[in-house]
């Protein structure tokens, strides 16, 4: 077997934490107030006041930020509920 096949069937293994490495990521829409960020990251991601703060300015000044790490079952469904108040999220 050759170093690529190895690799690619290594990649497909059942055992593999691959759904642990996902970030459910916030992009910024030049649309909704700090404020209204804020809250929509306190209530669905369970940050609280400093931490959802930190990631609205995060998101409004680079673009995009990092909210969540996990597992992809979990953050789809944060992720559908930000999608839900029209913020603009995906999970990488």
């Amino acid at each position: 077997m050759t170093d690529k096949e190895t690799r690619r069937k290594t990649s497909r293994c059942p055992d593999s934490n691959e759904d642990l490495d996902k970030y459910l990521i916030l992009h910024n829409d030049d649309v909704h107030t700090f404020d209204y960020v804020i809250q929509a990251l306190m209530e669905i991601c369970d940050h609280d006041y400093i931490q959802a703060s930190q990631c609205a300015i995060i998101t409004h000044y680079k673009g995009k930020c990092e909210v969540k790490h996990g597992r992809f079952p979990s953050l789809k469904e944060m992720k559908d509920a930000l999608v839900s108040k029209e913020l603009t999220a995906t999970i990488d």
